[in-house]
């Protein structure tokens, strides 16, 4: 089945991959594509809309990201935001330029009053907060455009020509900051667009196992099983497709959390699949002996997986397949395109160049963790697997700053499975998106039982988030925390400090390393 499609046209912005998030929230089908792709094959997928995103760049200045303007001939609706919406008034006649310094530069919540007879303003309230974040200014508008929202600063703060369906906002209605941000969106879908919200999670499912079958035809699948929601999933949705030719190989690396991999394995006796466990602890810490930096400590993660997966394969006869629990927070953080490296991920930059398997599928690539998980109740998998906590693919390899060894790994564990037994304790659990323990590479000065101590300080993190983009951290209340601290400090050896992290991200990431 077709569905209809939508293009999100990536010019590098840090909002970008949550525009696709949002429409899809919308029950409309999208695609992110870079903007320097060919718009021959932008036109082949027959988009009923297209969104042109954020970015960093100025749209005067030589070299910045650019579409060919035949685009605005097609007919086709275009949503431009920020960047977007200056590139939009910039190629269509206007004047884009660099905002002085007490007007039209905006960042952060700003007040926006509304033109609710334009069709993306169709049943908002006349005016509520939209989030700036740009520097230059649409001194002139296009001919046959309109102003149709402004702010104190800024007079232009959305634009529309609705007889050619071109609209463009300088705010970013995707973030949860801008007030009824998602209506400005479906009103662009479907007063705009004509979309007729034929992509559900459903639909998705079905498409993605029949497509598994043809691409996988008679071949043999290995798939890492960490029993994290990703890889769980990706196993529940490789099973339906291939079913006996689907072999799950779970390596127990000695870096997951207390009693992990007894769960994983017990977790998965029902299923009708083969489940090789294997040992490796061993292994993966002689690789880690005395390094301490976290993008080596990935890349020699990644690289010993694989080295794993392939001796397995080998022992199974012929592997055609291996398939990974990639989604597009792993894509969007290991840099593509005109995008940043925030830091690599050992399913997507740590791994070797040279692979023993004919291809790597992904089929959470394009996914969100949300979708993921509504992805994995539509194949029926246990609610527990489904809402489990995150878990980076090193896994506590990067909770443990510094060097590792097991002694530091044990006591990590045991503190860890303290937070998070806490945190159920006090109905926490559903409302705190991820909490985790890491302990620093930090010693300092305690007291115990009248003795001098000089043991390490731990810290606790805590987010609440709802696309793990952007989070905030947790407000766990005191009493909450201090149980922790007390059963901690108490029941684990050589812990004598505990701190809580109180950074969002931006500009924290949520993990530490």
């Amino acid at each position: 089945m077709e569905h209809q499609l939508v293009i999100v046209l990536d010019f590098g912005g840090q909002y970008n991959q949550l525009i696709a998030r949002r429409v899809r929230e919308c029950g409309v089908y999208c695609e992110v594509l870079p903007y320097r792709t060919k718009l021959s094959e932008i036109r082949e997928k027959n988009p009923i809309g297209i969104i042109f995103t954020g970015g960093a760049n100025s749209v005067y200045m030589q070299g910045s990201p650019s579409v060919d303007t035949e685009i605005f001939n097609w007919g086709i609706p275009i949503l431009g935001i920020c960047y977007g919406c200056q590139f939009m008034a910039h190629s269509l006649g206007g004047l884009v330029t660099a905002a002085q310094a007490d007007t039209a530069r905006e960042y952060g919540r700003t007040h926006t009053n509304y033109d609710t007879k334009c069709r993306i303003f169709k049943g908002l309230p006349e005016s509520g907060i939209s989030w700036m974040s740009h520097g230059d200014y649409m001194a002139k508008v296009p001919e046959g455009f309109s102003l149709v929202a402004h702010t104190d600063a800024c007079p232009n703060a959305a634009i529309a020509d609705e007889a050619r369906g071109f609209y463009g906002v300088q705010y970013h209605p995707e973030v949860n900051h801008t007030e009824h941000g998602v209506t400005m969106l479906r009103n662009f879908l479907y007063e705009v667009c004509g979309a007729k919200g034929d992509w559900t999670m459903h639909d998705y499912c079905k498409t993605t196992i029949s497509e598994l079958r043809e691409k996988v035809g008679d071949g043999k699948v290995l798939l890492a099983l960490s029993g994290g929601v990703d890889s769980s999933v990706a196993a529940a949705l490789l099973a339906e497709a291939v079913g006996s030719q689907l072999t799950c190989v779970f390596v127990d690396h000695g870096l997951m959390r207390k009693d992990e991999g007894d769960e994983v394995e017990a977790a998965f006796s029902k299923w009708n699949i083969q489940l090789i466990r294997v040992n490796a602890e061993e292994r993966f810490l002689d690789k880690l002996a005395g390094i301490s930096d976290p993008e080596t400590k990935r890349k020699i993660i990644g690289e010993e997986f694989i080295r794993v997966f392939e001796e397995e394969g080998k022992k199974i006869g012929s592997v055609d397949y291996l398939v990974q629990g990639t989604i597009y927070p792993d894509v969007i953080e290991s840099g593509a395109g005109d995008a940043a490296v925030i830091k690599s991920h050992h399913n997507v930059g740590g791994l070797p160049d040279f692979v023993d398997f004919k291809e790597i599928i992904e089929p959470l690539r394009l996914l969100f963790k949300d979708e993921v998980r509504a992805l994995g109740r539509e194949l029926g998998l246990a609610d527990y697997l489904v809402m489990r906590q995150p878990f980076p693919g090193p896994g506590l390899a990067i909770r443990v700053i510094g060097d590792l060894t097991k002694e530091k790994l044990d006591l990590l564990r045991e503190a860890d499975a303290i937070y998070r037994e806490e945190i159920a304790n006090a109905g926490l659990d559903r409302s705190i998106n991820q909490y985790f323990a890491v302990l620093t590479n930090t010693r300092s000065v305690g007291v115990m039982g009248d003795g001098r101590t000089y043991d390490y300080t731990l810290a606790l993190r805590a987010v609440t988030t709802s696309d793990f983009m952007t989070a905030d951290w947790a407000r766990i209340p005191y009493e909450v925390l201090d149980k922790v601290s007390v059963r901690i400090v108490n029941e684990v050896s050589n812990v004598s400090r505990i701190v809580y992290d109180i950074t969002s991200k931006p500009p924290a990431t949520i993990e530490w390393e």
